[in-house]
């Protein structure tokens, strides 16, 4: 636990939240700040401050509970969809530096943006340039 993180001090109980889910590794709660009705956040109880920090055991138990709770997510407020998603630090938009994933409801005409929308200006990238970050990502795995 990490005193200063607000995130830490809702999974030790510090500050109340409107808990939706709890296990050994993992906590989610609704956000105070909702983009949309049932908007929740998903975190390690663990204090991680991005995904590269998270080990792997917990990184799958994270992704389970992302994958069991976003169906429950969207028939709880009779969304037609959702987007999830991780702010993966502070240049990607992350607020608080306690790793969390977002589910976020979405509904037909709601005036919202697919991921695609959040990254501004797109770069403009040739078969080479892409071919050698491709070769990057393969060749460091």
């Amino acid at each position: 636990m990490v005193n200063d993180c607000i995130f830490c001090q809702i999974v030790a109980g510090d500050i109340p939240s409107k808990t939706v889910y709890e296990d050994d590794t993992v906590f989610a709660f609704l956000d105070v700040n909702p983009l949309a009705p049932g908007h929740t956040l998903v975190i390690p109880k663990d204090h991680h401050e991005t995904l590269a920090d998270v080990p792997e055991d917990t990184a799958s138990d994270l992704f389970s509970a992302l994958h069991r709770l976003t169906p429950v997510v969207e028939d709880a407020v009779d969304a037609d969809a959702s987007n999830v998603a991780f702010n993966n630090g502070e240049a990607a938009g992350q607020e608080v530096s306690h790793v969390h994933a977002h589910i976020i409801p979405r509904f037909d005409g709601d005036g919202g943006n697919p991921i695609h929308a959040i990254a501004g200006n797109t770069p403009d990238l040739s078969d080479e340039e892409l071919d050698e970050i491709a070769s990057d990502i393969a060749d460091a795995r």
